[in-house]
């Protein structure tokens, strides 16, 4: 049977106005980039940036019933934490796209939420709570990690986000508190192996070479992580000294067991096309640090690399999230039907 032709498909993509002029200019390369790919698998495609609130006229040239909507907008610009709010406003305009729906991204702003239904189903996580820094007394669990409860992106996460004891930590989520008007989320503090897993599919769920995070460089436990310098800060401590290993050396027992505590997040959290889960692990147990649907697939990300070790190319992997999206397009009740 031949394969169906490639839809048309619309790249959504924030450009904010009050971006230094650099960042700017990498984000329109990395677009184009990435045009070209998906246009090189046979689609044609087109690029709409958001610049401002006016989703809907950076969306009118294109007819939602002839385009599937590729979504790599982060937020509307000058809104924080408003990718929900763009897949809303996809929805009522009509339009198919790639990634999760409204509600999976919100949630995951949550951490705290998050955690309590990972743990309400039996899937490993570090022990940890959403705190104001009255209800510190009682922590026991060191080292500890602290951070924002309400971001993404390792936004406020540095080596002083680990601490070793009650004074410490008492100090971080002041910190957190004062600087991100908003609490802390504690939790104990994994000192294992990272890994980075890349899941796509819906119903049937596949798993990308696992990426793993060493950080063999650090010996002062505070610097065994991820933070916001390791994801945006070139000739950072933490972004030079960090090595990505992919795939990650794990037995076949182990990436079993990852596959499915990653595979069994993925679906509890209702994440749809892909996602990358990030986890630790310590003595056997994996357990799930975050859960990022819709994660970067800038040409330089993990997603990007452990697609590359399955053979597929950037293009390719981004053409298979596109179709993915396209069999709910063909889904759809056609303008007019008469049924749901």
């Amino acid at each position: 049977m031949p394969r169906p032709a490639a839809p048309a498909v619309v790249v959504l993509h924030n450009v904010d106005p009050s971006w230094p002029q650099a960042d700017t200019a990498a984000v329109l390369d990395t677009v184009r980039q990435f045009v070209a790919a998906l246009a090189a698998e046979g689609h044609r495609v087109f690029e709409a940036p958001v610049t401002g609130a006016d989703l809907e006229a950076a969306l009118a040239p294109y007819d939602p019933s002839c385009h599937i909507v590729f979504n790599w907008c982060e937020e509307i610009p000058g809104i924080h934490r408003s990718d929900a709010q763009v897949t809303t406003r996809l929805g009522r305009l009509g339009y198919t796209y790639t990634g999760s729906p409204p509600d999976v991204l919100a949630l995951t702003w949550d951490k705290g939420t998050v955690k309590a239904i990972l743990s309400s189903h039996g899937i490993p996580t570090p022990a940890g709570r959403v705190m104001e820094t009255e209800s510190l007394e009682d922590w026991r669990l060191f080292p500890a990690i602290v951070k924002p409860a309400f971001e993404h992106c390792s936004t406020g996460v540095d080596s002083n986000a680990v601490v070793l004891d009650v004074q410490s930590l008492r100090d971080r989520v002041a910190y957190v508190r004062e600087s991100f008007s908003q609490p802390a989320l504690v939790e104990e503090f994994i000192d294992g192996r990272e890994f980075h897993v890349t899941l796509w599919g819906n119903g049937r769920i596949r798993m990308l070479p696992p990426a793993e995070m060493d950080f063999s460089a650090f010996a002062d436990v505070r610097d065994r992580l991820c933070t916001f310098d390791s994801k945006f800060t070139p000739g950072s401590r933490h972004y030079e000294g960090i090595e990505l290993r992919i795939p990650a050396d794990l037995s076949r027992g182990e990436l079993a067991a990852l596959r499915r505590t990653s595979a069994s997040a993925y679906r509890l959290l209702g994440c749809r096309d892909y996602a990358r889960i990030d986890l630790r692990l310590r003595e056997g147990v994996f357990y799930v640090l975050d859960i990022n649907p819709n994660p970067d697939i800038s040409p330089d990300t993990s997603l990007t690399y452990a697609a590359e070790a399955v053979g597929m190319t950037y293009g390719a992997f981004a053409s298979r999230l596109v179709r993915l999206a396209a069999a709910r397009h063909r889904a759809k009740p056609a303008a007019g039907s008469m049924h749901p």
